[in-house]
């Protein structure tokens, strides 16, 4: 006898953006680069910038509670909420999942946060999806994710030049079991931790408690240790990486690469973009480019989602991929059914 599981579904996308931008102009300013090559090279036109009041744990309410305004639901019908943005939040070693739970009026739901990183968002599909479908009580879960993360990059670091992009913002998804509409299927993930050491803010961890040392060093921002080893072996297998977790998210779900029709991923270098697209025999009008909103963590893939339904891309019956590859290295990507 053979257990047919129940579907599970995004009933809702939201997100939140604060209102303050950096122009292209204002970067190659601060980091004294031509703003051609931030443009073209970095591929910012502008990103956002988080105010004093936009705190991770407030801007993913807000885009919590827009996510469940849009699916009709009351907070406290959400079962479970899973925080996967970044780890730079309100405050260290700290749960922002619970001052989300909090702020949102959700006060049955538990609540817990799991870190991928960029490629935070896919995981977090994974792991809500395999978690309803192996508890019944899991009805309504809520997905959220923020960050402010360009404050940790100096622009007078040019080793932490392809960070320029971070920008800051909130994503939210909310699934739901027994809804076959936008069906969540497949994943795939891959992690290489030969690079986990690679992109890192030295200063408040253990290996180096928070001290006016770290501060003079410059340890509380993010840096790049071994750029040249990191940036040639990175070159090699990211791409290829990237691929292999599209297809094996792809495959699982019953599909072929060629059909794919929307593809959602991070932000990253215009080149990387279009060779991507090109290695998965996608054309450009297939993914949403985020130039104007820069990188902003894990929200990126929920970002050009939200976007793509907006500007009326996405019909009945596509074939949805987020994509995404963060520090450490991990690579994910998730499948969905859209409609």
């Amino acid at each position: 006898m053979t257990y047919e599981f129940p579907p599970i579904g995004i009933a809702a996308i939201a997100t939140y953006l604060p209102a303050a931008v950096e122009t292209a102009s204002q970067i190659a300013l601060a980091a004294n680069i031509p703003e051609a090559v931030v443009i073209e090279k970095l591929g910012i036109r502008q990103k956002h910038l988080a105010e004093a009041h936009d705190t991770p744990s407030a801007m993913a309410a807000e885009a919590a509670r827009k996510a469940l305004a849009i699916a009709e639901l009351d907070p406290l019908d959400v079962d479970l909420i899973i925080y996967h943005g970044s780890e730079y939040k309100d405050y260290v070693v700290w749960s922002a999942a619970a001052k989300i739970q909090h702020l949102i009026g959700a006060k049955r739901a538990y609540a817990y946060e799991i870190y991928a990183l960029c490629a935070g968002s896919p995981v977090a599909i994974k792991t809500a999806r395999d978690q309803m479908r192996a508890d019944p009580m899991l009805r309504n879960v809520l997905l959220v994710s923020a960050a402010r993360e360009n404050e940790l990059v100096r622009y007078d670091n040019q080793q932490a030049r392809f960070m320029f992009n971070f920008g800051a913002g909130a994503s939210a998804m909310l699934l739901r079991r027994d809804y076959a509409t936008n069906q969540v299927l497949e994943s795939a993930v891959l992690v290489d931790g030969s690079f986990s050491e690679n992109v890192v803010m030295r200063g408040g961890g253990a290996r180096f408690p928070t001290s006016q040392a770290t501060v003079d060093a410059g340890y509380h921002q993010l840096d790049v240790l071994q750029l040249e080893d990191m940036r040639d072996r990175l070159g090699l297998v990211s791409q290829p990486n990237f691929v292999q977790v599209i297809d094996q998210a792809v495959t699982r779900s019953g599909y072929r690469r060629s059909d794919i029709d929307f593809l959602a991923i991070t932000h990253m270098k215009p080149s990387f973009h279009n060779g991507l697209l090109h290695d998965l025999g996608l054309r450009p009008d297939q993914a949403i480019y985020l130039d104007d909103y820069g990188h902003i963590q894990s929200v990126d893939q929920q970002l050009a989602l939200d976007l793509a339904q907006q500007r009326g891309l996405l019909k009945a019956g596509d074939l949805v991929v987020l994509a995404g590859a963060g520090t450490g290295y991990t690579w994910a990507a998730s499948a969905v059914r859209w409609g």
